[in-house]
């Protein structure tokens, strides 16, 4: 069983006297420790796809479970629950809290979750380690460049050792050079944390680092492609 299984997958909304549905019966299965690619147009379906992975929107139509977890079938309380202990965000734009420390952004998501001072302390020291932030730990936001707020925003993702850690174009902000540097980051989480990724992008040369790379236009899946991954 894949871990992530959608089936005739539907998201429609309506913008005034219009029906918009972003995804079209999408089928698609994901193995656990996958690193997947979603490529397309803007308007592809792309986000609306990684948001109902992540749990942040819901499905108008078919099926999606991940884990075993039917996610239609939780709770608004349910979903959020879910979501803290099973996915890990990454935003193009970093959403970091301008007034936090890159240490205090990081442990933002433990707060959510039952564990001692000293047990958020380990966990955001060794995410910041990982990625190579440690010696930025007292720096705020806007005393970062942009390659570092994302390392301080994967760091974030990962704290809490989610299962799936999804990425909304985490190198659109960023110069080529931070973009191959991210993108090489990323890759290695993938391999040493074992977790599912899953990124949305526009860009070929960051789309080359996963495994799989899917493509979406107008809301349906036209083909799967395996790529060779570059390696780190």
């Amino acid at each position: 069983m894949a871990l992530i299984e959608c089936r005739k997958l539907v998201k429609s909304y309506r913008k005034g006297e219009s029906l918009i549905t972003p995804l079209h019966e999408l089928d698609l299965d994901v193995e656990a420790g996958e690193f997947v690619a979603l490529m397309g147009p803007s308007g592809s379906g792309k986000t609306t796809l990684l948001n109902l992975i992540a749990g942040i929107d819901r499905p108008t139509g078919g099926a999606l479970h991940i884990g075993g977890t039917d996610i239609a079938a939780l709770s608004r309380s349910q979903l959020s629950d879910w979501r803290s202990e099973n996915v890990g965000y990454i935003f193009q734009l970093y959403n970091l809290v301008p007034v936090l420390t890159a240490y205090e952004n990081i442990e933002l998501p433990l707060l959510l979750h039952r564990c001692s001072a000293r047990e958020r302390h380990e966990k955001v020291a060794a995410a910041m380690e990982l990625v190579g932030i440690t010696d930025r730990h007292d720096h705020y936001p806007r005393q970062l460049s942009g390659g570092q707020e994302q390392r301080v925003a994967i760091a974030r993702a990962i704290v809490s050792n989610p299962q799936i850690i999804v990425a909304d174009e985490p190198t659109g902000d960023l110069d080529a050079e931070s973009a191959a540097d991210i993108m090489q980051l990323l890759t290695r989480l993938n391999r040493v944390l074992g977790r599912t990724l899953i990124v949305v992008t526009h860009d070929a040369r960051c789309a080359s680092h996963a495994g799989r790379v899917l493509h979406l236009e107008k809301g349906r899946l036209l083909e799967a492609s395996r790529e060779t991954a570059v390696v780190a």
